[in-house]
């Protein structure tokens, strides 16, 4: 870089550090004065024999150590303050994480319980954890008879989100409420990412197939990977509506509800190393998601993505720094 360059690009990257300047040149000019004061004995003793007996004064040949401390002092707050003009670039790194998101999308999603229904409030829910998920790379799976992946794995939150409103139920091509193979759907997305921190969120109300489900979990566990479950209904439950948008009957002609069962779904989590919480503690996950649980040493570099930064070119003073102070040292001026 050039000079023009150079003063183009100068600024300090610590410049409150200056403002140390004037205290610390007002702090020479007072010890300059207080040494003087003690040293004045002129009134006391006779001209020619104050003279020989100034015996430091003798040994720097009649050199003050002020202005040395004042440069010594300007340099170092120089050098703290950060002279930058020119920009370095690394690599840009981020946490080895990956999330993927198992949506319940059986009949029962579309109960009323939680205005206006499941299936709407779970969106909401998984929307607040996309918001969440920074630097982790995000897939989406969605389940009723069968398991489909949304999406793989990917840091495009953004797109995720896009495909959220039309994932309802009705969209499904056979009704059904099987969970465990959209957890083995998702634990394929996560061992193809091979990364530390691998995390799966299901959001359903419940599930056809319990034992399926715990033998699954109890694999994810085993394999690492760590899934966690939110509960979407309530306890009361709903009545439940079939294909034809009527309320579904039971052999006795009583209307079927749709009930969160809560212990099988804490169950699930417990089996499967997470937790389990509700709609209203969605941030509650959030938070335990992005706690790392690795070593900062276990990130990974960014493909294709470097940052910039200002080099502190403060360093070049140390000699200079080093020089002043070795100066300083010389016998008889402290």
């Amino acid at each position: 870089m050039n000079f023009n360059g150079i003063m183009n690009h100068f600024h300090f990257l610590r410049p409150w550090w200056l403002i140390s300047l004037p205290l610390l040149w007002a702090l020479v000019w007072w010890l300059a004065r207080r040494r003087k004061a003690e040293g004045d004995w002129s009134s006391f003793i006779d001209a020619e024999l104050l003279t020989a007996l100034r015996l430091d004064a003798a040994s720097v040949g009649g050199m003050r150590p002020w202005p040395m401390l004042a440069l010594l002092w300007t340099v170092m707050a120089l050098a703290l303050a950060g002279p930058s003009w020119e920009r370095d670039l690394t690599d840009a790194y981020r946490a080895p994480a990956d999330w993927v998101f198992v949506l319940d999308l059986s009949p029962s999603m579309m109960a009323t319980d939680m205005p206006p229904n499941r299936i709407t409030r779970a969106r909401y829910a998984l929307d607040d954890l996309l918001g969440a998920a920074h630097d982790a790379r995000v897939g989406l799976v969605a389940f009723g008879e069968e398991a489909f992946t949304v999406t793989p794995l990917t840091q495009d939150v953004a797109t995720v989100r896009a495909l959220l409103p039309p994932l309802a139920p009705d969209i499904m091509p056979t009704p059904g409420d099987h969970l465990a193979p959209a957890l083995e759907q998702a634990e394929k997305l996560l061992l193809a990412g091979g990364t530390h921190d691998q995390r799966i969120v299901a959001l359903t109300d419940g599930f056809d197939d319990p034992a399926a489900v715990l033998a699954s979990a109890a694999k994810l566990k085993a394999r690492g990977i760590t899934l966690s479950v939110v509960g979407i209904g309530t306890a009361g439950g709903a009545p439940l509506q079939n294909a034809a948008g009527q309320f579904a009957q039971d052999a006795q002609g009583r209307s079927k509800l749709a009930r969160l069962d809560i212990d099988k779904l804490k169950q699930l989590a417990n089996t499967g190393g997470g937790g389990y919480v509700d709609i209203a503690q969605v941030q509650g996950l959030i938070n335990y998601l992005q706690a790392a649980p690795h070593a900062a040493g276990s990130a990974e570099a960014a493909k294709g993505i470097e940052v910039s930064h200002w080099r502190d070119e403060g360093v070049w003073l140390l000699p200079l720094l080093l020089f002043f102070a070795a100066v300083l040292a010389r016998r008889g001026w402290l």
